[in-house]
């Protein structure tokens, strides 16, 4: 088993020292798709984008009726024109400098289109409610793994978000790199979160409880070892952005809410893992051997519980949910070397908000976190917007401190 780890963590460093120099880094901007009123793609249309100093970029229209991607010099709003023979569109858009809003952003317009009127409250408030129901959900898969690893290991990992960017890196390795459909590169990126989260185990975690380190110093620890991968990826993949497949899905319309396709598909991805997740914990004996660790791991050990195997099972779990988080959140956003990171305050939000230790508590609280804080865009700055998710933590355990699903502890 260490010699397959082994030659699977030397497979994706040579991935990265071999792929990642040859990819020009996606910068900001704006590519689309323009359709007649059938769905069927419109060519030769002219497309320009324009700022407040005037015309930035133009492209054409191809066969199939995208447009390549035209750069822009950073956030900001821009105007983009569209034109044909007898069609005539302008949109303003805004890019906007945040870890959960792509650099390069996709526009999808049909000649059906009219001038964009300005969206109700009512349509611009579903539209963020269901992309923070996205993201709360990207943030439930990675925060149980957290959870979890809390619950029988009793120390909070820093490194845990380093899992995440693992996902995210190998699943654009796969996908983009080395050109395999999205989902199976997600299908090998999570196999492969597993082995990472088990390597975890092996080479740092297993000993150091072996030798009685205490909680506060493995909390230290974690902290060192996510700065150290955190660092050597950033070495090998560099620090831009950049887009996790090459597959372009289009959007789906359902009422006043417009989303990629793809974050359909990982919403629902992220639903079947997650009951799939509830039923292993309730139903199988290693996960009802999980809960009872949690409970009382002194209490689990004397009922006849191997908690130190239950634990190495933990880590593997934990690391797969966490790369498959860092996949769905690639194809969310963009990939980049501190997207863990960047996501790893809203995981705790989300694990405290539901209960420490409680893997159905980290749902329902990753759910309130994502939710409040894409809804909060709508009366605050978009870059001040975590901030107004972490009021709403604060918020509800001033009036709940153990959580929405946590319970009520005798001190002392």
């Amino acid at each position: 088993m260490i010699r397959f780890i082994k030659g699977a963590l030397v497979t994706i460093v040579l991935l990265l020292v071999t792929g990642a120099p040859a990819l020009a880094a996606d910068d900001w901007g704006f590519r689309g798709l323009l359709r007649d009123g059938q769905r069927a793609p419109v060519a030769g249309a002219t497309v320009t984008v324009s700022g407040d100093g005037g015309q930035i970029g133009q492209d054409v229209t191809d066969a199939k009726g995208r447009w390549a991607v035209i750069p822009v010099p950073g956030p900001g709003k821009y105007r983009i024109t569209i034109k044909s023979a007898d069609f005539s569109y302008e949109v303003t858009k805004e890019l906007v400098d945040s870890p959960t809003t792509l650099h390069v952003q996709n526009v999808v317009v049909s000649t059906s289109d009219t001038a964009p009127a300005v969206a109700s409250l009512t349509d611009r408030l579903a539209q963020r409610a269901v992309s923070g129901f996205n993201l709360g959900l990207l943030i439930a898969i990675a925060a149980i793994g957290l959870s979890l690893v809390f619950g029988t290991s009793r120390f909070t990992n820093f490194a845990h978000g380093e899992s995440v960017t693992f996902g995210g890196l190998t699943g654009f390795l796969l996908a983009y790199v080395a050109g395999l459909p999205l989902l199976l590169a997600a299908a090998i990126a999570t196999v492969l979160g597993g082995v990472f989260g088990y390597a975890q185990d092996v080479a740092f975690w297993r000993p150091l409880r072996r030798r009685g380190v205490s909680l506060v110093t493995l909390m230290i620890a974690s902290i060192g070892i996510s700065l150290a991968i955190r660092s050597l990826m950033q070495f090998f993949f560099g620090s831009a952005a950049r887009s996790m497949t090459r597959e372009d899905w289009g959007a789906v319309r359902l009422g006043p809410v417009v989303l990629p396709a793809t974050s359909y598909a990982g919403m629902g991805i992220s639903v079947v893992v997650l009951i799939g997740v509830g039923l292993w914990l309730t139903h199988s004996r290693i996960g009802k051997a999980t809960r009872a660790i949690s409970n009382n791991s002194a209490l689990a050990a004397t009922s006849g519980v191997d908690v130190d195997r239950i634990q190495r099972i933990v880590w593997v779990v934990a690391g797969g949910l966490a790369a498959l988080s860092g996949v769905l959140l690639g194809v969310f956003n963009q990939v980049s070397f501190d997207m863990g990171f960047n996501l790893l305050l809203l995981m705790f939000a989300g694990v405290i908000l539901g209960g420490l230790g409680t893997a159905f508590g980290t749902l329902a609280g990753s759910i309130v976190v994502g939710v409040c804080t894409e809804v909060l865009v709508l009366w605050i700055p978009a870059d001040m917007k975590y901030v107004g998710g972490l009021a709403v933590l604060v918020i509800v355990l001033l009036v709940r401190p153990q959580g929405i699903f946590g319970r009520r502890e005798r001190i002392g």
